[in-house]
């Protein structure tokens, strides 16, 4: 997986204006929204400090659309995408790019899947051709996908060679019962082992059509001639189904749940994780500072960098008293409730009961001694730092409001987040922290070497 910073109004403000793409057309300050008549959702950024542009397709599909049978199809499927189209055949897209100096790449996460392309402004017409045509044109020969199922089964061996890969599986697995978070995004191997090409073809086909999927442009160029060249590239496209989620929801938590890994390895780890509101629910932001003062992290997007969290209680707790030689916590917007995690590696010379013990004290006290008006002024100062981070560059922009357009569904929460988190107040912690950290809403996690 793979950002100047956006202006954030206190208030965001949104004026309609007529466009001839029948739809209606969107702006809050300096980003513009649109829906093709074919459903497609559009959203561009100038930004004009430097002759670049990055394009991005975000498709509305990730991991929670899968079902058993095909789990880890829609990452495949990703794999897939850049095998070439009869225009573009297998071989040429990666030189194509590079040539104009550009650079690309994609993901696969729970939520979603994302292709993008950075280039120079001149050159981004190459992006919009190339994805629109591998919206409808991927080809996906037998030869290929057994192929590719070659490497996706060798890439997940190689993350069943890292013991938090194996300890977050099987702590998922046990987190999540029923809704479709509970398996990992690269699929299981009896899936992988049985998935056919009509599979794989058909939730191509299935999820990536127009409605289920939204245009991020950011960089250097003008609004309307940029909604010009992507209307005369996708907006021919047929629009496609409405794509079903697969919703099961998961039922309450009735108590503390653990899992014990035993693994190759000589370090010891330790996650416990909590049940986390999904981003779009008031309690997130919260959370996320709750997490800073506490952890060290900022949790506000997928993209930032990692400061350092040597200030926080947890820091203080476990690894300054040389219990773990490493202790952060961790919290993803997701666009259904998913966990909060708070993860040590345990020190050479202790055991996973003395860093759990220490964890449990420290939990303890944070309920008895709750956050601090400086604390929580350290922690919105961290979070905004590490937002600012995530955003600083033209992809990083992309990114972010890709992010926040298909998990969350409004783009505008990725604008509006900081004045939102100036009015969180030191009550609005300590509610999130006796509502979340609960041990009957938690799932403890231990990686046993052996």
């Amino acid at each position: 997986c793979e950002r100047p910073f956006p202006h954030s109004p206190s208030i965001a403000i949104i004026q309609t204006l007529a466009f001839n793409n029948g739809k209606g057309f969107f702006m809050t300050n300096s980003v513009y929204k649109t829906t093709l008549n074919n459903n497609l959702t559009v959203v561009l950024k100038e930004m004009h400090h430097a002759p670049v542009a990055s394009f991005m397709v975000w498709y509305r599909v990730g991991s929670r659309h899968e079902k058993p049978g095909i789990t880890g199809i829609s990452h495949w499927v990703e794999h897939m995408m850049f095998k070439g189209t009869p225009t573009f055949p297998n071989g040429t897209l990666d030189s194509m790019v590079s040539r104009e100096g550009g650079f690309w790449n994609a993901f696969t996460w729970i939520d979603f899947t994302a292709y993008y392309e950075t280039m120079p402004t001149s050159k981004i017409d190459l992006a919009l051709q190339l994805e629109a045509d591998r919206m409808v044109n991927t080809i996906m020969t037998p030869e290929e996908i057994e192929s590719e199922r070659t490497v996706i089964i060798s890439e997940r061996q190689m993350y069943e060679n890292d013991p938090n890969f194996q300890l977050s599986e099987e702590l998922t697995s046990v987190a999540f019962r029923v809704h479709p978070y509970h398996h990992e995004v690269i699929g299981d191997v009896a899936d992988l082992t049985t998935m056919t090409r009509d599979d794989l073809y058909h939730h191509y086909r299935r999820h990536y059509v127009p409605n289920n999927a939204i245009v991020v442009a950011v960089g250097d160029f003008a609004t309307d001639d940029m909604l010009r060249r992507i209307e005369a590239q996708f907006g021919h496209l047929p629009s496609g189904e409405p794509t079903n989620l697969v919703t099961r929801p998961e039922p309450p938590q009735k108590g503390e749940r653990r899992v014990v890994v035993q693994g190759p390895g000589d370090t010891a780890y330790l996650t416990v994780a909590y049940r986390a509101p999904a981003a779009a629910h008031p309690d997130y932001l919260p959370l996320v500072l709750l997490n800073a003062a506490f952890a060290g992290g900022s949790s506000l997007g997928m993209f930032g960098g990692g400061g350092s969290n040597k200030s926080s209680r947890l820091y203080k707790a476990l690894v300054n008293t040389e219990l773990a030689a490493s202790a952060y916590g961790s919290l993803t917007p997701t666009s259904d409730p998913f966990l909060y995690t708070i993860n040590a590696v345990v020190q050479a010379g202790h055991t996973l009961s003395e860093v759990e013990a220490a964890l449990d004290a420290e939990l303890a006290r944070l309920e008895k001694t709750p956050i601090t008006e400086q604390e929580l002024a350290k922690a919105l100062k961290r979070a905004k730092a590490e937002f600012v981070l995530a955003g600083e560059s033209i992809t990083g922009q992309a990114q972010l409001l890709g992010m926040t357009e298909a998990v969350i569904g409004d783009y505008t929460w990725y604008e509006t987040v900081l004045s939102r988190l100036n009015s969180i107040t030191l009550d609005d912690i300590e509610r999130v922290r006796a509502t979340y950290l609960r041990p009957s809403q938690r799932t403890v996690g231990w990686y046993e070497p052996v």
